[in-house]
């Protein structure tokens, strides 16, 4: 089952950043847009979209999240990683661990 999924970790708290706001661009085109929900996840980023081919970007905006949830210094406002899509018909989930100052992701399953 092809897709693409995510999950936001707060690593200040251990637990999931709900309601980061999410933006999928496939191949230079805004795809979805997305909020995590309760346990920090979008689970299905493209919607009825199928998952293309190539090079994607997906941007997070915890900067917002951070500021919202009492961090008054925050150095990272948004993360984009840009990832390559070579079997678009896995499952492919792109999460992130982050706090007010790094980031990091990992391709999941």
């Amino acid at each position: 089952m092809s897709g693409l999924s995510t999950h936001v970790l707060d690593l200040t708290t251990g637990r999931p950043a709900v309601g980061v706001r999410i933006t999928l661009t496939m191949k230079g085109y805004p795809a979805m847009e997305g909020v995590t929900d309760h346990d920090g996840r979008c689970k299905n980023l493209l919607g009825d979209q199928p998952l293309l081919m190539g090079r994607h970007q997906i941007t997070f905006d915890i900067g917002s999240y951070f500021a919202a949830n009492g961090h008054d210094q925050v150095f990272l406002h948004v993360v984009t990683f840009d990832f390559e899509i070579t079997k678009p018909d896995e499952h492919h989930h792109v999460p992130l661990l982050a706090t007010p100052f790094a980031a990091s992701t990992y391709r999941g399953s």
